[in-house]
């Protein structure tokens, strides 16, 4: 296998596999991580890896627009997540990955006396990986579960927190992904990639179940270039999401759900065996139902060590 098609691989198979970021009104609402080439096997062995994700919700949006923040009670949901990861390839077919967040929130609104502040962990994501549909990794599947392990039921004396922005959705939710690689036609240095995932939750807790979710990413790759022992890649997509609405007594189904479009502009840097990634996820188009707080733009850096 190529080193081009390695890495253009490696940012796709990531892709599938990366814990999810919240985003959308005053919920936890996520859309899976794609861009970073940090965790693609390309052998049997091990890679641990640490991501960081930072979003400002404190846009109202309705519908396809801004709206006046007054329609929305909620103000601003701020949120830091930094995740410990564990991906072991057991042989060129078949791997597992373990992802566990820890999150920091602050979310302001009317409805409180003052901004609130709490972090915790977030809902563990176990996945395993397929990759021996060929013998270039350039097609695969991925599945698994998210356990509840998450705080869904988090108070302060100083305001409530509805269920809809506690850090874990007290869910248990199907993992399904699917993804394919391959070079760009005369080109030896650029290749292309697509990938979709499903996020379906099961089981429910406390009259609450987050909307499904499908996810697709489709973009390009380009071969790394060298800077003394540094080699840098830069990397662009185009992400797709579908969300559905939540629902239960303890929801808010008529402000949530959406569907977006975002393209992330990424780059990293390989110091083997040592990786460090970063991107941005830009909105350009979105819907969102009822009046949701949005986040403008979607910041993420992620450092892996194989071994």
């Amino acid at each position: 296998m190529t080193l081009a098609m390695k890495k253009i691989g490696a940012g796709l198979l990531a892709g599938f596999v990366a814990p999810g970021a919240a985003w959308a009104c005053a919920c936890g609402c996520g859309v899976f991580d794609v861009g970073t080439s940090s965790l693609m096997p390309e052998r049997a062995g091990g890679t641990v890896f640490l991501n960081y994700d930072y979003q400002n919700q404190n846009q109202n949006w309705s519908g396809t627009s801004s709206a006046p923040g007054e329609n929305n009670e909620d103000k601003k949901i701020e949120t830091h997540t930094v995740t410990l990861g564990l991906q072991y390839m057991f042989n060129r077919s078949w791997g597992a990955r373990l992802e566990l967040p820890f999150v920091n929130r602050t979310f302001d609104s009317a409805a409180n006396a003052g901004p609130l502040n709490w972090s915790g962990l977030g809902d563990l994501r176990l996945r395993g990986i397929y990759t021996g549909f060929s013998d270039d990794l350039s097609s695969g599947l991925t599945f698994g579960v998210k356990l509840p392990t998450g705080s869904h039921t988090h108070t302060e004396a100083s305001g409530g927190i509805d269920r809809d922005t506690q850090i874990g959705s007290g869910s248990t939710d199907l993992l399904l992904g699917g993804f394919h690689r391959g070079s760009l036609a005369g080109s030896t240095r650029w290749n292309w990639f697509a990938q979709a995932q499903l996020d379906l939750p099961a089981l429910k807790q406390g009259d609450y179940r987050p909307g499904l979710e499908a996810d697709v990413a489709a973009g390009i790759y380009f071969d790394s270039r060298s800077l003394g022992r540094v080699e840098i890649s830069p990397v662009a997509q185009v992400i797709g999401v579908w969300r559905g609405r939540n629902n239960g007594a303890a929801a808010a189904p008529d402000d949530s759900g959406y569907q977006r479009v975002l393209l992330a502009p990424g780059i990293e840097f390989n110091l083997r065996p040592v990786k460090i990634y970063a991107d941005v996820e830009i909105p350009v188009y979105q819907n969102v139902s009822g009046n949701q707080l949005i986040a403008p733009i979607l910041f993420k850096v992620s450092a892996s060590y194989t071994f």
